[in-house]
């Protein structure tokens, strides 16, 4: 201690001008010295001892990220919940009564139109269409006899041989010979379809489920009692079922009644799906079918979009992501939707101005494209936005600013719609007189009228 205090040029401390205490007493007064000798020390440090003082100035100046906003064409998307479902689904049952013979198909296969799905057993149905085409023979026989009976009686009357009588009792037999015969033929026809529906095959073109029935087994036909077989649906094209609320209807009206080509091309309004996967289905649709009433409970319309599915990527019962353009294209100044900041009901962003002044700038934000955000009002393309380093920058304060440009990933990628809405298939014909309001269309590739309906007509 009296080292320290010789180095730093204090005046010495003369430690024996008291006498020395003993016992207790003498460890208090040896505390009560090192306290002194610290506080001379402390003292010594702040009057500017040479040894150890520290450097002065402030802290650094902080560090930040700028961009500046870019505009770009976008294309607003409204998004909806939607399901899939098949245009056509069939439920295969036994439209006669037998012993299922064999099941020639592949469950869960691709099958067409015609195709045999199960075999009925068809002998007691080929035995009945024999004893049928007996019968009508037989009944045929006896109708040429009755004809030719009523012939000569015919020639007979004529000469006056016979009896009014005689000649309408052989007339009525013909009659009667030709009613046979008729009920005969029909027989025969109901057990030739009888016949042929021992060969079940599938109604339409799509995918088939499982056997519900294996053969050997016993299935019931006729109305009310048929066993079912299995099912099929259609898988190309797929509809897409979702809800739009009554405020987007009027919306999406207004944007029909403008005619805007870059998003209701001939009337007809597009829709884009999102797979559960994340992914976007890369067949733009369109909208063939809007229900015709609100629904008073939930304020909400039955919208139906219908989309090419040529490589049966779609499954009826899919929860999708339904996108229906919710403006005309425009261009918008953009942002990373990072750099805005909340308070309460405003929204701003910190900028940085030409003297590396931090400053708070009110602003209006628009819709969400990905990661940036459009911004309507309260900024330009010359102002530089802080997206890196918003904590140490604050109002009022300098900052030291390094540009960072948007990467071009980060910008909606450009929809060309109306390229792709030709090739898409439709289900429903357009009426025979359109409005005069409706605008031309053209037939698509596969012949079938295009629909004129928008998404809320």
């Amino acid at each position: 201690m009296v080292r320290v205090l010789t180095s730093c040029s204090f005046p010495k401390v003369r430690l024996r001008a008291f006498p020395r205490p003993r016992g207790a007493c003498a460890v208090l007064f040896h505390n009560a010295l090192l306290i002194a000798a610290l506080a001379v020390v402390g003292t010594g440090w702040n009057s500017g001892c040479d040894r150890g003082a520290l450097p002065g100035g402030g802290p650094p100046t902080p560090a930040v990220t700028v961009t500046h906003p870019v505009r770009h064409d976008v294309l607003e998307w409204d998004e909806y919940t939607g399901t899939t479902a098949s245009p056509e689904t069939v439920n295969v049952v036994a439209r006669v009564s037998g012993f299922i013979e064999s099941a020639p198909y592949v469950e869960g296969s691709i099958v067409r139109q015609g195709e045999i799905l199960f075999v009925i057993d068809p002998r007691p149905f080929q035995a009945t269409l024999n004893a049928r085409l007996a019968d009508a023979a037989k009944a045929q026989a006896q109708a040429r006899l009755a004809a030719d009976q009523l012939k000569r009686y015919t020639l007979l009357l004529q000469q006056k041989s016979i009896s009014e009588q005689d000649y309408e009792n052989v007339k009525s037999a013909s009659e009667q010979a030709n009613a046979t015969l008729a009920s005969a033929n029909a027989a025969v026809e109901l057990a030739r379809l009888d016949l042929e529906w021992t060969r079940v095959t599938a109604p339409i073109t799509g995918r088939v489920g499982r056997k519900l029935i294996t053969p050997g087994n016993f299935v019931n036909g006729g109305a009310g009692q048929a066993t079912l077989l299995t099912t099929i649906e259609s898988i190309d094209p797929m509809y897409c079922y979702f809800d739009v609320n009554e405020r987007a209807v009027l919306k999406y009206q207004q944007i029909v009644r403008e005619n805007r080509r870059d998003i209701a091309r001939e009337g007809r309004m597009p829709v884009r799906m999102q797979l559960p996967n994340g992914t976007l289905f890369p067949h733009v649709g369109v909208i063939d079918f809007v229900d015709n009433r609100i629904d008073p409970n939930t304020g909400t319309i039955t919208v139906r979009g219908v989309f090419a599915n040529p490589d049966h990527t779609l499954l009826p019962g899919f929860f999708v992501r339904a996108r229906v353009p919710g403006s005309g294209r425009y261009s918008a100044l953009l942002i990373p939707d990072l750099a805005i900041g909340r308070d309460q009901n405003l929204s701003f962003v910190l900028v940085v101005g030409s003297d590396d002044i931090v400053s708070r700038r009110t602003i209006v934000p628009g819709a969400l494209f990905g990661r940036l955000r459009a911004i309507e009002s309260g900024l330009s393309e010359q102002d530089r936005v802080v997206i890196n380093g918003l904590q140490q920058a604050r109002p009022g304060s300098k900052v030291a600013p390094t540009e960072q440009p948007i990467p071009p990933n980060a910008f909606p990628p450009p929809e060309d719609l109306n390229v792709d809405l030709p090739d898409v298939p439709t289900t429903q014909t357009r009426p025979a007189a359109a409005p005069a309001s409706a605008p031309a269309t053209s037939a698509p590739a596969n012949g079938a009228q295009p629909t004129t309906r928008g998404a809320a007509r």
